[in-house]
């Protein structure tokens, strides 16, 4: 008996099937992108929001405490989904700060101190400032309010660099480059205050048996063996003994990436570094940090509403340092540099540029959240209070870099046209026809 259903032609699609190759290298080349990948952060956000602030705020908050392995408290790994977040996937990004960080000093602009200075010391300043300001500001406060001040010294790449990837589109490249080598020196910077400042407790032997699987991970890494079925395991135990050992485990991801070699071995067109930032980029931008930003900027506003929030000094002190302290610190630091010593901004950027991006360098997301539940605690009175700081203040330092470089954008864009403009349609642009034009 023949089958009555008509069925069209051409093979049988299946939902949620395994994608082709093809499909999925586009998704992941997508997932690189700096526009998408802030897209995705700011929608993670945006979900926590809406969900923590609606009728069903409940349910949000009873996800964020769910513990998927209540029997991992031998190991230390009876952790909640919030805290699986912000100390197991952020891990992935901090593995690809690494690998950034390697590849900027070895191979990258960091490696020539000519160049390095100006972003070095605007990063050094950029987080300088913004500390003094927090802790001037709560220095009569009482409590633990000073455990805060390390909250708004971090600048989150990501959503900086995605936000003048939508609004740069005829901005100078040099603006980017010291950009991304400033969020680079700031990240090692807050990699190390994590490290230093944020370890309540040390336990020394799970610390030390750390370095055997990372020391494996590097040996296998620079000897070619880098199949996955072999690394996983040797960065996951890793992972799991810096954890053990009370130091925050995003630092594993950090030493870990550190391991990978970054120049090209004879026969290779690109080192193992860039390599495994290129496979591994996706899943940090489109899965790990989106996820964490879930979790952590889901804060209620119906309690007290913005008003409780900016008459608590810590609240305070988070906002006045992303927005005034990253200003002051980077591009005053900058200028100083520039005016006492030989060090000069390139050639194509003007100190309006470097107000935008000074401005820009107030965008704290990520690691200011991340170092906000270090200090105060999950789920405290006070950590709402962070949260919502961090969120009002990353969101204050975008507008009002987009407001300058936008305007900076435009400029850029008439003398583009202008360079480019062929009026008598020879194919020659017109400004290589104006006399004395070489």
């Amino acid at each position: 008996m023949s089958d009555p259903t008509p069925r069209l032609p051409g093979p049988v699609r299946r939902l949620f099937a395994r994608p082709s190759l093809s499909e999925a290298r586009y998704v992941a080349d997508i997932l690189r992108t700096e526009t998408v990948g802030g897209g995705l952060l700011l929608l993670g956000a945006v979900a926590a929001l809406i969900w923590a602030n609606s009728p069903w705020s409940g349910g949000y908050e009873a996800l964020g405490r769910f513990v998927p392995w209540p029997g991992g408290e031998r190991f230390h790994l009876d952790l909640s989904l919030a805290t699986w977040a912000a100390d197991g996937l952020l891990a992935i990004f901090f593995f690809v700060v690494g690998l950034e960080l390697k590849r900027e000093f070895v191979a990258g602009d960091l490696r020539e101190p000519r160049r390095a200075v100006l972003p070095i010391i605007a990063a050094v300043g950029g987080m300088t400032m913004p500390a003094v300001i927090y802790v001037l500001i709560n220095l009569g406060s009482g409590g633990d309010a000073l455990r805060g001040w390390a909250i708004p010294t971090a600048t989150d790449i990501a959503f900086a660099l995605a936000v003048l990837a939508v609004i740069g589109s005829h901005l100078p490249p040099a603006l980017r480059a010291f950009l991304l080598t400033l969020a680079v020196v700031d990240d090692l910077l807050a990699i190390t205050i994590i490290a230093v400042f944020y370890t309540t407790h040390l336990e020394v032997l799970p610390l030390l048996g750390a370095l055997v699987p990372i020391a494996l991970f590097a040996l296998l890494v620079r000897r070619g063996r880098t199949r996955w079925w072999l690394l996983v395991p040797l960065a996951l135990l890793a992972w799991a003994l810096v954890h053990a050992s009370g130091v925050h485990a995003t630092v594993a991801g950090v030493l870990l990436g550190f391991t990978v070699p970054v120049r090209p071995r004879p026969g290779e067109s690109t080192g193992r570094a860039e390599h495994f930032e290129h496979v591994w980029r996706p899943l940090s931008a489109g899965v790990a940090v989106p996820i964490f930003a879930f979790f952590a900027a889901g804060v209620s506003l119906r309690e007290g509403g913005l008003g409780a929030v900016l008459t608590d000094p810590v609240a305070i002190g988070v906002v006045a340092g992303l927005v005034v302290g990253k200003l002051v610190g980077v591009l005053g630091s900058t200028y100083l540099v520039a005016r006492f010593t030989r060090a000069q901004l390139a050639e194509d950027l003007t100190w309006t540029d470097m107000l935008g991006l000074a401005l820009l360098a107030g965008i704290g997301f990520t690691v200011s959240l991340l170092i906000g539940d270090l200090a105060f605690g999950a789920g405290s009175g006070r950590d709402a209070h962070v949260k919502a700081a961090v969120l009002i203040g990353s969101l204050t330092s975008a507008v009002l870099a987009a407001l300058v470089l936008v305007r900076r954008n435009a400029v850029y864009r008439r003398l583009h046209e202008a360079e480019t403009a062929d009026a008598d349609g020879d194919g020659i642009p017109d400004v290589y026809q104006r006399p004395g034009h070489a």
